[in-house]
């Protein structure tokens, strides 16, 4: 009995988080932590009744983010939109990659988390925007 109390404690020990970099990002890879600042911030989609609270309200920010060895665009959806302003610097949690005609965007889906931090001491390499590249799905056939 006792065994298998341990053994439980032991399955839910939460593990250090793996901090990346930008300019580490692949297509297609999940289950980033990031710290970032957030460069820009604009909303291109906003929907919803805003009369009524209660009525579910979508909005989308597309959000320029970085960190000391590059740039990508963040998708902020709903809640994350209002947290990401310009100059807050910002930790993302189990982020992903999402392709977007071509080329990369990082976004943190309801199984991740987008907090607020101390102000990081490094300067954003604005120069370096890996959202810039275009990327091409080539099958490739076996003979």
């Amino acid at each position: 009995m006792a065994t298998t109390a341990t053994g439980a404690a032991t399955a839910t020990a939460k593990r250090k988080p793996v901090f990346v970099k930008v300019d580490q990002l692949k297509p297609g890879t999940s289950g980033h932590t990031l710290i970032v600042k957030v460069v820009s911030s604009n909303t291109v989609l906003q929907k919803g009744r805003s009369a009524s609270q209660s009525m579910r309200q979508t909005r989308i920010a597309e959000c320029l983010v970085g960190d000391e060895t590059g740039t990508i665009i963040f998708t902020a959806r709903n809640e994350q939109v209002d947290i990401m302003k310009p100059g807050t610097t910002v930790i993302l949690r189990n982020a992903k990659i999402d392709m977007f005609r071509g080329s990369m965007r990082l976004a943190v889906d309801k199984w991740g988390r987008v907090e607020v931090t101390d102000p990081a001491d490094f300067v954003v390499k604005e120069d370096n925007n890996i959202s810039l590249v275009e990327y091409e799905l080539v099958n490739v056939v076996e003979e």
